[in-house]
């Protein structure tokens, strides 16, 4: 497509660039819906951590979901404002690329998705208060994404009717920018720095740690018919087991027998913050032991009694 510049005084002849035109316009709006997922996504995460589901037994899961989200908008949304930016710049130079097909395409399919979104959020809140399951919790979530779909809705449909961008886009992009600042900065709060996150890990690795260690305690009960005196005794070359060691200070876990007689003994770690309810430290029902593996900070023992009902030695099994 060819234009000619009249301000000059030789006829300049233009050529639209559409490979560039095409590469900009599906960026914007491949990172506007990444952003716009991630913000709910984060949203939601909030509205999980100040009202907490009685049925949800890992109030720790929302984390994961929340450090991906803000990931997401640390790197994509910037990507998106930056975007916008280089396309307003080039509408105002370009006029034709503001009418070009490939933007008013990706307009009009970014309105039908986000009046689907609208239209089956509103049938999923009306569906859930006729069955009386009304919660704060689905409220919250329903106007967390009822809110932004609404909010591109109105904004790309005041943009698509305008022949050129309107000065309210600055604004809007600084709005948002803000709101997702304070957004991505309070979730720090909740799901704490990386360093925080890594000795979480660490805290995490130990629980199976001992976990390991116990159920070799266990299977050398039901073998030998008495409790190892030490941690080394379960080390066994022809399986290939060998004892893990606490992954921080790579130093033995604490072993101790407080009854031999009644098969009670008890595993240490140092830990480095308060556990959080996962699978890996709930309550095991039907295990013949306690297996509550939450702990505090500093060195925390968790003693055990194998019940020799469940457990009985094997050479018993046999008989």
């Amino acid at each position: 497509m060819l234009r000619y510049n009249k301000n000059m005084e030789n006829t300049e002849i233009i050529k639209r660039n559409i490979p560039r035109d095409l590469f900009l316009h599906l960026l914007a709006i491949v990172t506007l819906y990444w952003s716009a997922v991630s913000f709910v996504t984060m949203l939601w995460q909030y509205i999980n951590y100040f009202f907490p589901d009685v049925l949800n037994y890992y109030p720790g899961s929302f984390n994961e979901p929340m450090r991906f989200a803000i990931a997401s908008l640390i790197i994509v949304f910037p990507i998106f404002i930056l975007v916008s930016w280089f396309l307003n710049k080039i509408y105002r130079k370009e006029a034709q690329v503001r009418e070009s097909k490939i933007r008013k395409w990706l307009i009009y399919l970014t309105l039908f998705i986000t009046s689907l979104v609208i239209i089956g959020d509103l049938v999923s809140v009306i569906n859930t208060f006729l069955g009386g399951e009304i919660k704060i919790r689905f409220i919250l979530k329903a106007l967390s994404i009822l809110l932004v779909a609404i909010v591109i809705f109105v904004y790309y449909l005041d943009d698509v009717r305008r022949d050129t961008p309107t000065k309210l886009a600055k604004y809007f992009a600084c709005v948002t920018s803000i709101i997702i600042l304070i957004a991505v900065i309070g979730a720090f709060f909740i799901v704490g720095s990386p360093m925080t996150a890594r000795l979480m890990e660490f805290d995490q690795q130990k629980v199976s740690g001992l976990q390991e260690i116990q159920s070799q305690i266990v299977n050398y009960w039901q073998r030998k018919g008495s409790l190892p005196n030490s941690l080394s005794a379960l080390n066994d070359p022809i399986s290939g087991f060998k004892i893990p060691l606490d992954p921080q200070s790579n130093a033995s876990y604490e072993y101790n027998v407080k009854d031999a007689e009644n098969l009670s003994f008890e595993l240490c770690a140092t830990f480095n913050n308060l556990s959080q309810k996962t699978p890996s430290n709930i309550y095991m029902m039907g295990s013949g032991m306690n297996e509550n593996w939450e702990h505090g900070v500093g060195r925390v023992c968790f003693e055990r009694t194998i019940d020799k009902q469940l457990y009985p030695p094997l050479n018993t099994i046999k008989k």
